[in-house]
């Protein structure tokens, strides 16, 4: 291996999602920085999570966005856990069908999530819904 191509191969070009930067700000401060299922505030390991994916013809609404640790939004976003439209916490079966385990996230099963005092930042129900109808393997 000589060269940097060797090593890492050839560069690809990246369409940015248009306002994924403001989004995530606005989601971090609304949700105070914290996660809004298990309240972790180690920045690095949050991720501004939409609920409906921007790929599927989610928005960049504060109301289309969770503040969630980085391992419940990969799991948000393979429908392995979902947040009902009253704002419960909930996990699916398949955690443990699929993997044998998941002690830790059933933990939060039926919790009440952290929710934005003002009514106009809190997750909207009609994006709750679609994920639960749409992704959440129930």
């Amino acid at each position: 291996m000589d060269s940097e191509t060797d090593r890492f191969g050839s560069p690809i070009l990246l369409t940015p999602r248009l306002g994924q930067g403001s989004f995530r700000v606005m989601v971090t401060d609304v949700y105070q920085r914290r996660c809004a299922v298990t309240r972790e505030r180690v920045l690095p390991a949050l991720d501004a999570a939409h609920i409906k994916p921007y790929s599927q013809g989610g928005d960049h609404a504060i109301k289309n966005g969770l503040l969630l640790r980085s391992d419940v939004h990969k799991l948000l976003d393979k429908g392995y856990v979902t947040v009902s439209p009253d704002h419960r916490f909930e996990v699916s079966r398949k955690v443990k069908e699929d993997f044998d385990n998941g002690r830790h996230y059933y933990s939060y099963h039926g919790s009440q999530i952290y929710i934005p005092p003002k009514p106009e930042l809190q997750p909207g129900r009609e994006y709750l819904a679609w994920h639960n109808e749409s992704v959440f393997k129930g």
